[in-house]
């Protein structure tokens, strides 16, 4: 399933080009249907005892790569400032970096609470900036604006904890 969230880049870079009012709103229900595999991925490695280092390193890679890519898509919509998803990437990356770093070193860090947290907030903003419009009395930009400031918050601190908790891991390797 994180593969199917791989795959969907190129369908969200080509949906998020120049939607109008209704491709929009079929884009935020493609990007909430493709972003539902990541429970369901997770849920089913749980649920049969399934979790391996390649999964603890492709899914959120998968993550990364899909969310990453919608929040630079909504730059040139002016849906999101460019800075907001400047730092977040760089985060992704430096998370990326230090999560391969570690595993040479024999650690895998699987993603914790925060992290959980920080991607659920992602979509959820992510679902409102894509939607952007009015639709069922509900101003989705608005949504999502306000669900960006938790996600943009969690997305620094989780970044920090994994860069305490490498370092951490690093210096008791080293005794």
């Amino acid at each position: 399933l994180s593969f199917v969230r791989i795959g969907a880049v190129p369908v969200i870079i080509v949906l998020l080009i120049s939607p109008g009012r209704d491709l929009s709103f079929a884009s935020a229900v493609f990007f909430i249907l493709v972003s539902i595999t990541d429970w369901l991925d997770g849920y089913l490695a749980r649920s049969r005892g399934d979790i391996t280092s390649f999964g603890k390193f492709i899914d959120p890679l998968a993550d990364k790569l899909m969310v990453n890519t919608a929040f630079i898509m909504l730059i040139p919509l002016g849906r999101i400032p460019a800075w907001v998803v400047a730092l977040i990437v760089a985060r992704e990356v430096a998370v990326t970096g230090l999560r391969a770093v570690a595993s040479h070193s024999g650690v895998v860090i699987a993603a914790g609470n925060l992290g959980k947290y920080k991607t659920a907030c992602q979509i959820i903003s992510l679902v409102g900036l894509i939607a952007n419009y009015t639709f069922f009395g509900i101003n989705f930009h608005l949504v999502g604006i306000v669900f960006l400031v938790p996600a943009f918050i969690l997305t620094l601190w989780s970044g920090g904890d994994y860069f305490v908790k490498f370092f951490r891991t690093h210096e008791l390797r080293d005794d």
